[in-house]
């Protein structure tokens, strides 16, 4: 593992975060996405917006995933897929399982330990599509979904996976809900809880006979409602056995792929020692970059020479570089 600290300046990191979470971001070279399903396990559905090159097989693909309560349609989703199909990429924009208004093409609920959904996505992108060289993005949940799928891969990773990169990934599940219920972070956790309890009810609403939301009214954190809903409509024992079989922490030191983990060392609830426990570096495939500051997924320059959106650069120069099909860069 190498891990070092770039010199740039990032400007009132947490209130950019938020702003940067909630500021429409306009991209206008990102041309219209075609929806694809992808079936990750029996009866369930994933969507895909699709951003296609003209000659599909010939560029590499980069497939991205989003954090917790995103979707597809996340300004930083956006932002990333519209840098990497300017670059020549293929771009995928996956929702995970009920995100993205997809509540209708599964049962079941979504979680931080769904990493075979990517497992899928990536073995039928590479039997199905044919494509030669693919990447996997992640932001904080969505990167710890990465991770894992790619520590599991370990030694049977495909050649055809090329690299894969996370962006203030949510490693450790205990401790990101611990450092939630801290008062600093009220704003986060409320958003969080609000917008999972809306998601659950109208789960509920769909498939009444599945979920019962009796218990809902009175989750008032993260970890309240991963012991009232996720752990047993996911088939875990608790909260704490979700987050223990769930982090990726566990799976890093047997990833074999080219790996960018960027995190801040200023992220108000993934905390930096977490990285610097994992085992990382025992794994030379695993480049660690942190940050002073950037906040959480947020990453905004204050510098005018600096890019704008520090992270998307990053991700797209480091993919970039591992990517064979040099010809096919713009």
């Amino acid at each position: 593992m190498r891990e070092y600290e770039p010199h740039l300046l990032l400007r009132n990191s947490h209130l950019m975060t938020v702003a940067s979470a909630f500021w429409p971001r306009r991209c206008p070279a990102l041309p219209p996405a075609k929806d694809r399903l992808f079936e990750v396990a029996p009866s369930t559905q994933l969507l895909g917006r699709c951003h296609w090159q003209e000659d599909p097989g010939q560029r590499p693909t980069i497939v991205l995933v989003h954090g917790l309560e995103g979707s597809s349609e996340s300004s930083y989703m956006l932002g990333i897929a519209e840098k990497a199909f300017c670059r020549g990429f293929n771009v995928v924009r996956m929702n995970q399982r009920n995100c993205g208004g997809t509540e209708r093409l599964t049962l079941t609920l979504y979680n931080s330990g769904l990493s075979g959904d990517y497992r899928a996505v990536l073995q039928e992108l590479i039997g199905g599509d044919r494509l030669s060289e693919v990447f996997f993005a992640g932001y904080s949940m969505g990167g710890n979904l990465v991770l894992k799928m790619a520590g599991e891969l370990g030694d049977r990773t495909p050649p055809q996976l090329r690299g894969v990169c996370a962006v203030c990934p949510a490693i450790d599940l205990a401790a990101c809900a611990q450092e939630l219920e801290r008062g600093s972070n009220f704003f986060y956790q409320q958003h969080f809880v609000r917008s999972l309890k809306q998601r659950m009810r109208r789960k509920a609403a769909l498939f009444p006979s599945t979920y019962d939301v009796n218990g809902l009214a009175n989750v008032r954190t993260v970890r309240e409602f991963d012991e009232v809903i996720t752990a047993p409509y996911c088939g875990f024992r608790d909260a704490a056995d979700y987050y223990a079989r769930s982090s990726a922490n566990q799976f890093l030191s047997a990833i074999r792929v080219p790996t960018l983990i960027l995190t801040a060392q200023d992220d108000p609830f993934i905390r930096f020692d977490t990285f610097q426990n994992a085992g990382l570096h025992s794994n030379p495939q695993i480049t660690l970059v942190a940050p002073r500051e950037g906040g959480h997924c947020g990453f905004i320059s204050r510098n005018p020479g600096e890019e704008r959106y520090w992270a998307e650069a990053r991700v797209i120069e480091f993919c970039t570089r591992h990517t064979s099909l040099s010809r096919h860069r713009p």
